[in-house]
């Protein structure tokens, strides 16, 4: 981390250079938000700025700024800088942009940023094309533009890659305690991982936020993660980019499949950071893991007087990596005597409204809820508008929920069901006396089940492979490609590969029934160029001729297949090697069933991420059907591992459509490989 960072985030002093209305407001906001140091406006002609005595130069400064806002234009950002570092100053945001964004629209734009680094040398800079910094903790506000927030004692930091949606995050009204807002503009020279690991060396942050168009260096990113887990931090991350269109032209289903954004989110998953997919889930996660931390499970129990409610949060989790737990028998006893007879006993519960408003059967009600298997449990409460009358039963559900959060030692929340329902004084009252203030159904649970993820996630300790694009790349046919990988242990059918006038030739030699496959084609099935079960060599012929290939493929028929899996990887330039594994055959696309991970993996990996699928009942065997041959399944996807691993730089993509799951055994029946010659 550079020096100059600590300077910059928690300054003594700050110089702002620039007249114009950005500038001013900067300011303005320093002493809106109390901040206790000297503030110097510079300015070459303006005797003050928004109120405070303005100095010529950077040269006539006091002194050297901890802290700089340059809010002049690109050609005399650079002039700053330069002086700046002469001046021995700690660090600096460029508000200016016309940068390396804008290279289509300006021409010099990356000449320019690239002249900003040189200059800067080792003094921090952020951005260009970035509003700055919030500092909430100390009261410090590096930033042209109004701002939602407020002082806190400790709470989270959010490190945003739009300032835009900086700014929108600042004017939450959730009671989320936010400590730090920084945003990054460019990253010319500091990245998203070295923020970070600056906000997260503070004691008084207790988890980290990213909102990310794009990670540019995947080491430093995954070596603060590491650190942010070694302080016992955690992250979670809102990437944007999902609707990007898929690699156009594409050899396989795998690249459709993927995508760079898939990347991200197996390189998030990766290093135990938790992704969410919308910004009322980041910031309801963000409350969850300040409060809560990571939690110990996804059992969780939900307790509210209402069979509507306890409805919603039933159906709501089905879309979730979340289990309500069954009610154990000692836990229905419990229930039956606080509740009577009248209530159905459940996870979710609906406790109904006899015992609203007594704290003690409350507090006997949640207790035995939480004294199951669950380890967190959520009391599904809506406050009424102000104004309309008494809220003084809502708040003895308060009170009962803190008592057995006291007295169980589990986490617990209170959830509003819509966003307005929970007022921000109660929110924060509620969190002060450690319940998670939770709102909206869908964000909540999108919340407990980030906290519950980074309390299972087991980190890699093997790093990803990096990315080094090939050259020169062709696509290597079925045929050599299964020959390929069969020399590293990938299980394929015996095939011989023939002209149309040795057909019948290969069919005695490789006997029937056999496969026909017309080669030259990526997609030889949609193209009607693969004949199955055939018997004779009269229906091998009549195969053929219907067929618009020169050469063909002749394989020995495989039957008795449990199920058909995809087994691909594809290289992504952001993040590496991806591995998709997905439901299989003809239908893969439609079927939109995959996981994602990024190489190298473990067995036990691959192990896991088979049981994510949604045909993993078919593999241990559905209905008493047979079961496949799981280790020989993950054992010809390490296969591939290592032949990618052997080629790394030459391989930009494999395929295998269907690996044929078997009882015993597995088999890769097609296959394809697009690989360069060389690589930088």
């Amino acid at each position: 981390m550079r020096p100059g960072l600590e300077r910059l985030f928690r300054p003594k002093t700050i110089a702002v250079i620039g007249g114009g209305a950005w500038c001013a407001n900067v300011v303005a906001e320093c002493a809106k938000i109390g901040f206790a140091g000297e503030v110097w406006p510079v300015h070459p002609n303006r005797p003050e700025i928004a109120g405070r005595k303005a100095y010529a130069s950077i040269e006539g400064l006091p002194g050297a700024p901890d802290a700089t806002f340059i809010g002049i234009n690109r050609h005399a950002t650079i002039e700053a800088v330069r002086a700046l570092v002469a001046r021995g100053a700690g660090g600096a945001v460029c508000f200016a942009s016309g940068f390396s964004e804008a290279l289509a629209e300006t021409g010099d734009g990356a000449d320019l940023q690239a002249e900003l680094i040189a200059a800067a040398g080792e003094l921090a800079v952020l951005g260009p094309n970035c509003y700055g910094i919030l500092n909430y903790l100390d009261g410090m506000a590096l930033w042209p533009d109004l701002h939602g927030g407020t002082k806190v004692e400790r709470g989270v930091a959010i490190v945003a890659q739009s300032s835009n949606i900086a700014i929108n995050l600042t004017m939450q009204q959730r009671g989320l305690p936010i400590a730090y807002m920084a945003t990054v503009g460019n990253q010319a020279q500091t990245g998203l991982a070295e923020i970070a690991e600056a906000l997260l060396a503070d004691d008084r942050v207790t988890a980290l936020g990213f909102y990310i168009e794009g990670i540019g260096d995947v080491a430093a990113f995954a070596a603060m993660a590491g650190k942010a887990a070694k302080l016992g931090k955690p992250l979670v991350a809102l990437k944007v980019g999902r609707s990007e269109e898929a690699r156009a032209g594409a050899v396989s289903h795998t690249a459709s499949l993927s995508g760079e954004h898939a990347g991200a989110s197996a390189l998030l998953r990766r290093l135990g950071i938790a992704e969410v997919r919308s910004l009322s889930a980041f910031l309801e996660t963000l409350k969850m893991l300040h409060v809560a931390g990571p939690l110990a499970s996804n059992r969780i129990a939900s307790m509210s007087c209402s069979g509507g409610e306890a409805g919603m949060m039933a159906d709501t989790a089905l879309g979730f990596d979340l289990n309500y737990p069954p009610l154990t028998q000692e836990q229905k006893q419990e229930l039956g005597e606080a509740l009577g007879p009248k209530v159905a006993l459940a996870n979710p519960l609906d406790y109904h409204t006899y015992i609203w408003g007594d704290t003690d059967a409350t507090v006997r009600t949640f207790g035995a809820m939480m004294r199951g298997a669950a380890d967190f449990g959520v009391a599904v409460l809506d406050f009424p508008r102000a104004g309309l009358g008494s809220v003084a039963d809502w708040e003895k559900v308060i009170d009962a929920v803190e008592i057995t959060r006291s007295g169980t030692g589990k986490p617990m929340g209170i959830l509003a069901s819509l966003p307005e329902n929970l007022p921000e004084d109660v929110a924060r009252r509620i969190m002060a006396r450690g319940i998670v203030p939770l709102t909206g159904l869908e964000d909540a649970l999108a919340a407990v089940e980030a906290a519950a993820f980074i309390g299972r996630v087991r980190l890699a300790d093997h790093a990803p492979l990096p990315p080094l694009q090939p050259n020169d790349s062709r696509i290597v046919g079925e045929g050599e490609a299964k020959r390929m990988l069969a020399g590293f242990g990938v299980p394929v059918p015996g095939s011989v590969e023939t002209t149309r006038g040795g057909l019948a030739a290969a069919a005695a030699e490789v006997g029937y029934p056999l496969v026909l496959k017309g080669l030259g084609l990526a997609h030889k099935s949609e193209a009607g160029a693969v004949v199955l079960g055939i018997d004779s060599e009269v229906a091998l012929m009549d195969a053929a001729r219907g067929m618009k290939a020169d050469r063909f493929l002749v394989e020995p028929m495989v039957a008795g297949a449990v199920a058909e899996l995809l087994v691909g990887v594809t290289l992504d330039p952001a993040h590496g090697y991806l591995l998709t594994l997905a439901a299989g055959g003809t239908k893969t696309e439609i079927l939109e069933d995959s996981t994602c991970l990024l190489l190298p993996v473990t067995a036990e990996e691959v192990d896991a991420a088979l049981s994510r699928l949604r045909m993993a009942p078919l593999l241990d065997g559905y209905r008493g059907a047979p079961a496949a041959d799981r280790p020989a399944i993950v054992a010809a996807v390490l296969a591939v591992q290592d032949f990618v691993t052997a080629h790394h730089g030459l391989v930009e993509e494999v395929e295998i459509n269907p690996l044929l799951c078997l009882e015993e055994g597995a088999m890769a029946v097609d296959a394809l490989i697009r690989m360069g010659e060389k690589h930088e």
